[in-house]
């Protein structure tokens, strides 16, 4: 049976992921840049094969892929950060703000897609505020030290936490709908992601190849994940 675009991007995504994990951990560098931005642009070529699948809903398909496009964006600034390190704080801030703006993409999906309630809605805002002053608090027993990145990690700790918070509610609020369920999925795993990355760039002696890879391989099932809720959206 022939694979399909769907299929093939998905495919193709993981050995291209498992290529940039093995170049990072060896070479980095621009090297490690390059092969990173392949894999990032796989998680799109799977949002855009997913529509191909299901065009029915070209706008909740066009947020995904505007979130997924932001995401690469993050990926790159993030990486530069290590190899132009005259740099590295405005590349730390630029990746920030992509990934935060994703976020937002995904938020607007969820919410312009979804019957959310008032109350749902209240309890999903509720839940990221204690997610993000959790974070927040925990800097010192986690032995990290955020420095001036304090305030921009905060709001990128509440924007990533508020979708975790609204795909959870809306998949209980949906009886378990198929979208918001992996959705949820998607977004628990980077929250899980970005506590390594955190621990990486901001701990001490938590910058290890294993670390490197755990963080690299939750992010990016979270991106393929979110990019395949196009498919089940209904």
């Amino acid at each position: 049976m022939s694979l399909s675009f769907y299929d093939a991007a998905i495919v193709a995504g993981i050995a291209a992921t498992v290529i940039f994990l093995v170049v990072r951990v060896k070479k980095g560098g621009i090297p490690g840049l390059y092969t990173k931005s392949i894999a990032s642009f796989c998680f799109i070529a799977t949002a855009l094969a997913a529509t191909n699948k299901n065009s029915t809903f070209i706008g909740y398909a066009s947020l995904i892929i505007f979130g997924l496009v932001m995401g690469m964006l993050g990926d790159i600034w993030l990486d530069l950060k290590w190899i132009q390190l005259e740099s590295k704080d405005s590349y730390l801030y630029s990746g920030f703000i992509s990934f935060l703006v994703g976020h937002l993409f995904y938020i607007s999906a969820v919410y312009l897609y979804s019957p959310w309630t008032a109350l749902s809605f209240a309890a999903a805002v509720a839940g990221a505020v204690v997610i993000a002053v959790i974070a927040t608090l925990m800097e010192k027993p986690l032995k990290m030290n955020y420095g001036k990145f304090k305030t921009i990690l905060f709001l990128y700790s509440l924007v990533l936490a508020f979708t975790v918070t609204s795909s959870v509610v809306t998949a209980i609020i949906t009886r378990g709908e198929t979208v918001w369920v992996v959705m949820s999925v998607g977004a628990v795993l980077f929250l899980l992601s970005d506590l390594v990355l955190s621990g990486i760039y901001f701990g001490e002696g938590k910058n290890t190849p294993a670390n490197v890879v755990v963080n690299h391989v939750l992010y990016y099932m979270a991106q393929f994940i979110m990019a395949s809720t196009i498919f089940f959206i209904k």
